[in-house]
Formats: structure tokens, sequence, C-alpha cells
């Protein structure tokens, strides 16, 4: 069954000059319509468009997102570092710099000195051309991408239990129709405004459960008297989950005939939470036992088995981002499962993915230990498949690489990449740590980024390679849910900016390989369709005719020698993709943070976003608009934290944690604890957020724990600490 939006034809382009894409940020993939508009103060217009995910709503971002495509600092020509700064240089030069310093590092310190870092926002045909030139080109294990940062908890807790990670294994649209949705750790009222129309319903119904340490706009939806928000301690997410099905089982609430015939390790699973009654779970993340009584209540009567509407659970970054990360989800979907929700129409178990393209990204060979189809390079069979489809012996790709947090801490170190290549992503603001991965950038030998604006990361660039945006190439992305849509050429890039296959087309031909690396994305989707052919995400039945045709297909979709498949809207309805086709469910415990407040450092810091701004502000932060509404980061407190260290709204506040310092303002709000502190993670320098926050990973996913950490906050005494 193959889901098609509102149009009844090709979408390409209308009579107008229109063009139908999608919005450049977050994984909803908001429909656009772009029009051109010479002479206009952006190079296109932005209208919304109908499609199942936005319904023809943007946020502020994306009515914004044209501006981006012409700021002031806009980088239209290749940059080469000259002393403190960078002077403009021709695409040969570039590229002739880039090939002597590649190859006289690999030819002092061998293939494992370079380094690649990709990014979620890339195409799917960007994705898959980067993991495809660093392990055929450079022939390099170490290739990870910011996704690592995004949804690498969950994806590893779904692989586990499922077989396979797709995010939200059904249509977002089928949540309006739930009487209950548990949300845990996501603020898509903020994050991705246009999701929120898909929760009416269960609003309607008083089946919205929201856990959350803050009062979030989220939060507040449910927090109207017909729903619950569970405001929990940092951290403790896992703890409620625990709790609420130590209830269902002492209630006989949970689907004993679902789970004797759909999974496997359930007693162990009930053995392990025996231990979490709702009154020492009330201790240990501070939402009263009552609520949490009423919460699996709540939860139980919407689902099938008791003849209920239907039930979701889903997870975000609030729960996942943490070194207990991986477990955290993991007690997720033993409650979906103990419920009988995955695999049932109406029901279901999903993370809320975060990054345009942070399903697609992570699919085709940008993970460290990936090969295209969601397949592990250290396969043979696979390495043996994928390999013949890109013309080399499988003994030519090298073996699986390192996590993204492992990989930065890395760079420079003895025995350590010596040089690095970043396409679409700003580390030095958006990985945690941040002051120690701007060191290990700073012992690199070569440093290149390919970005459209000069991002922190770029600046601290040996050469900085302009590309293009998203108005201004084709490709396509995967959405939240897994659907696989086509991104479209609106308008020409300015100056010199190029596509990242043409970059890696003309690298490769420069490095020994003049074949393999087309510079047409039909062509590339093509070749990662074939090479995804049999894994998990099979995109072999997938081609622009048919996306073009006006279909968004939902993967797996194979190859079929007869009808065409229609692609898969909703995950496991004949079985789980796992040997036996059944869910494996995995006993896990709470063990809270790894930085955890202590009397030098007392209060919890978290952070999240702001509506406007998106990731680390790169874009966003360059769109007047959006910068007048939210220009700086800051440090939102209880009242009675501000009273107590004498501090009046507004007032500058120093947070300093175990790995660094940073300054912002102080907000005043009671949607917060008493004994945490909030901050948006989307700027640098003196107020950047990620300075502060821990590098410490989960050892499943390689997550790091970003959302909690102890710090110590005071009235700023020096006003301008800078990174």
């Amino acid at each position: 069954m193959s889901s098609t939006s509102n149009a009844t034809g090709p979408l390409a382009l209308s009579t107008s000059g229109s063009v139908a894409t999608h919005c450049p940020y977050c994984a909803l993939q908001c429909a656009q319509t772009l029009t051109p508009a010479p002479g206009g103060p952006t190079p296109v217009s932005v209208d919304g468009r109908a499609f199942p995910t936005n319904r023809g709503g943007l946020c502020q971002k994306g009515w914004t997102s044209a501006e981006v495509l012409s700021v002031q600092d806009r980088i239209t020509m290749p940059q080469i570092r000259e002393g403190d700064g960078f002077r403009e240089a021709s695409w040969r030069e570039a590229l002739d710099t880039i090939e002597f310093r590649l190859r006289g590092i690999q030819a002092v310190s061998g293939k494992d000195a370079i380094a690649v870092f990709g990014g979620g926002g890339l195409t799917n045909e960007k994705a898959y051309a980067l993991g495809k030139f660093a392990r055929v080109v450079l022939q390099t294990p170490y290739i990870d991408y910011n996704g690592r940062f995004c949804m690498s908890s969950a994806a590893a807790a779904s692989n586990r239990a499922f077989g396979v990670d797709r995010g939200l294994g059904f249509p977002l649209a089928d949540l309006n129709g739930a009487g209950a949705v548990l949300i845990m750790g996501s603020n898509m009222s903020v994050t991705m405004p246009p999701f929120v129309q898909h929760l009416s319903g269960v609003r309607e119904r008083g089946g919205l459960i929201v856990v959350d340490p803050r009062k979030s706009a989220t939060a507040q939806l449910a927090d109207g008297g017909k729903g619950m928000h569970l405001q929990i301690s940092p951290g403790t997410d896992m703890v409620v989950l625990l709790a609420i099905l130590h209830v269902l089982i002492h209630e006989g609430l949970v689907d004993e005939s679902y789970l004797a015939e759909h999974t496997n390790g359930w007693d162990d699973v009930k053995t392990s939470v025996a231990a979490w009654w709702p009154e020492r779970a009330e201790i240990e993340c501070g939402v009263d036992a009552d609520a949490l009584r009423q919460a699996a209540l709540v939860l139980a009567a919407a689902s099938p088995h008791q003849g209920g509407p239907g039930a979701y659970i889903l997870t975000g970054r609030g729960m996942e981002q943490m070194s207990q990360g991986t477990a955290a989800v993991t007690a997720a979907i033993n409650l979906a499962l103990a419920l009988g929700l995955p695999g049932r129409v109406g029901s279901g178990f999903g993370p809320v993915t975060g990054q345009g393209n942070g399903q697609g990204g992570r699919e085709h060979g940008q993970k460290a230990d990936q090969l295209p189809g969601y397949r592990s390079i250290s396969d043979p069979a696979v390495r043996e498949y994928v390999a013949g489809v890109w013309g080399v012996p499988a003994d030519h790709l090298p073996g699986p690489g390192i996590p993204a947090v492992q990989l930065l801490k890395k760079l420079g170190a003895p025995g350590g990449p010596r040089a690095l290549l970043v396409h679409g992503s700003n580390v030095v603001v958006s990985a945690p740590n941040a002051d120690d991965v701007r060191k290990a950038l700073a012992r690199l030998s070569f440093l290149v980024v390919c970005d459209m604006v000069p991002s922190e990361t770029a600046l601290l660039a040996d050469v900085i390679l302009p590309v293009t945006q998203w108005a201004e190439e084709d490709g396509t992305m995967t959405n939240l849910e897994g659907r696989v849509i086509r991104r479209r050429t609106a308008v020409a890039a300015p100056g010199e900016a190029r596509s990242e296959l043409w970059i890696l087309n003309r690298l490769a031909a420069r490095l020994g390989y003049p074949t393999g690396f087309s510079t047409d994305p039909q062509e590339v989707f093509a070749e990662l369709a074939l090479a995804s052919k049999g894994g998990p995400a099979d995109y072999s039945g997938i081609s622009y005719e048919r996306l073009d045709a006006g279909e968004e297909i939902f993967w797996p979709c194979p190859e079929s020698d007869g009808e065409p498949h229609p692609g898969t809207p909703r995950m496991f309805l004949d079985g789980f993709n796992t040997p036996d086709g059944r869910a494996r469910m995995v006993p896990v415990d709470h063990h809270g943070p790894a930085d955890d407040v202590r009397p030098d450092a007392p209060v919890y810091l978290i952070t999240g976003r702001v509506l406007q701004h998106y990731q680390s502000g790169a874009q966003t932060r360059r769109v007047d608009s959006l910068n007048a509404a939210q220009p700086s980061p800051y440090v939102e407190m209880h009242p009675l934290l501000a009273e107590r260290l004498g501090l009046e709204p507004g007032a500058m506040v120093e947070l300093e944690s175990a790995r660094g310092v940073i300054q912002a303002r102080a907000v005043v709000s009671d949607t917060i604890r008493h004994d945490t502190v909030f901050m948006p993670f989307h700027w640098a320098g003196a107020g950047s957020a990620n300075r502060l926050t821990n590098d410490v990973t989960d050892p499943t996913s390689g997550m790091p724990e970003y959302k909690v950490c102890a710090v110590a906050v005071r009235p700023a005494t020096r006003i301008g600490a800078t990174a």
C-alpha cells in the first residue's frame, strides 16, 4: 500500500514555473511550493502545500526559509586559508590543494589518516555518495555523522527489538484516531509545529500524556485538564516507563496473548520491573505515584486488547540523548509490546526523527558501521554484494569505524586521523563538550568544510567549499515516517556554489577513480536503490519516475518483477524483521545521569530548542525576523532559584559544568522545576550550551549525554567569556 499526496499528477513544475519541493529543516519535511521571484527580496517565494504531514502549514522557519538562499555572507566561491583569514580561489586551485594534501597525508600516515564527518540534512544521494567516497576512494573506516547525536539510541533499540529501525512505523496521520499518545522527551510544538495538528483527536479524548522536566509548549497541550503532564526529574524518563509497566502487570492489563504470539523475552522483562512499584518510582523521578497509575490506566484503556481506539508511544531526544538512551528506548518498546501496539493498525511505537534527512541519512552509509540499505559493513555477504555494485573487490572496503564522539576525540591525536572532511555539520556548536571539539580540530593537519555559509566550523577550515542549498538541487529525502520524497531545483545556485555530488566526482577523479561517482542525482539514486536491495532499508523498488508521478513511497519497497511494490506505510503487520518474526524484549534498569548533581554543582542543566532556530543556528541565525524574535541564548530558571541567587529577569547568569563556563541572560519561569535550568543550544561563543554538555556516551549507541548534566549557577561577575 503506497501513500500519495493530494496531487493528481507529476509535481515537478506547474504552468506558472512553480516547483513542488519540501522544507530544508526538520524531518517533518513539510511540503512547499517555491516560485522564482526575480528582483524580489528573496530568490523564490514560499507557500505551504497540501501534504499528509503538514496539510499546507509551515512553521516560522519554513515560511522564512528562502531568506537563507541569499544571506549577505553566503559563500559563493571556494575559500583557502591565508594567515588568519581566507582568500577566494578557483575550483581548480581548491581541488588541487585538497588532492595534494590528502595524498601527502595518506602517503605518510596511511589510509586511516583521513576522516569524514557527514550530516543528517544531506539528501539520500549525497549521503550515499559520501559513504561510498570514504570507503572506495579514501578507503578509510573513519566516517560518521551528526545523526549519531540525533537518532542513534532509538536506532540501536529498534534494531535490537524489531530487527529494523524506521523511526515512525506508521503514517503520522494515524495518530489522530488514537485514544492515548504517550510522548517521552519531545517538544514537537516547538521543534515541528505542524505535527501538533495530528494530536488534536487524542487531545479531545483526554489521552495525551507528556513526560518532560519542563512544562513545555507540548506539555501544556496535555495540561489543560484533559491530558497529563508528568514533570519528571531530569534523566529519569526510564523510571516512568518501568513504573507504568509495573502497574499494568499488577492490574492484569498487559496483552498476554500478543506477548505469547509475537515476542521473546517477556518473562525476564516482567521480573525486571517488579522492583519499580509507583511509590519507589515517585522518589526517583518526582512524579506522584497516583499519576503514574493513572497514566498506566489511560494507556491500557486505549489499547486494542482492551477494546480501545488505539495507543501510541513516541520518544524524542529528551530521553534518548542519555548515557542510558538505548536502555530508555528499550523500556518504551517493552511497554509498547506489553500493550500489544506494534504491528497493529491504529496503534504503534515510534521515535520522532529530528533532522531533515535523519532517517535516510543513516540508511545508506554515513554511519561508521553501515553500508547502504541499513546493513552491517562487517557482514561478509553484504560487503561482497555492495562491493560488486561499486565495482571493487570486497577486501578493498575498510572495516567498521567508530562513533562520532570517539572520532572527534581521536582527531589529531597520536595514531588518529590527521585530516577531516566535513559535509553538512557544524560540530564546534552542535557537538557535546564543544571546547574539546574545537581543540581537536586545531590538532588536525588539514580541515576541509563544505558549507553554504561561514559556520563556526567552516571558519576553522583550511579550505571551504561552497555548496548548494535545498532550493538549488534535486534529490530525495526520507522523512520521519520513512516516506521517500522528492527535492527539486527551483532556482540556480549563486556564484560558483556546487553540489556535493559534483565535488565528490571531481575529488574521486583526482584521487584515481574517474568513474563511479555520477553528478546526476537520478543516476545516483538508481545506484543507491540497487545497493540497498535486500537490506532492511530496501529502496530497490523506488525510482524518480514513481516519485515524480506523485507518489511518496514508504520503504521498505523492494524491486518487483510484476506490479510495482506499493511501499510499506505500516510496519510489522506481518511480523517483525527478526529471524523468527518475533520482537525481542530486553530487560533494562535505570542508573541515572553520568554527571549527577553534587554540592559544587547542585542544579541540573537540560538543553533543547526554540521555535525560531534550528540545530546549530548556522542558517536561522542569519534570518533577520527569526534572529529578532530570539536573538540570543538564555538560561530559563524557576522563580525560587532566581530568588535564591538574587537574580532579576534579564540579568546575566554564569553556568559552570565540569567541562566549561558559559554566560547568558536569565529568563524566569514557573514552567521549569526549581532544581533545573534549561538552555537552548543554537548559539556559539559565550552562550554556547554545548560547551557545558557531557560527552560521555551510551555504550551501545555511541549517543552522548546531551540532555542532562550538573552545573553551578551564579550571577555573572565578569561579562564576555568566549569560546
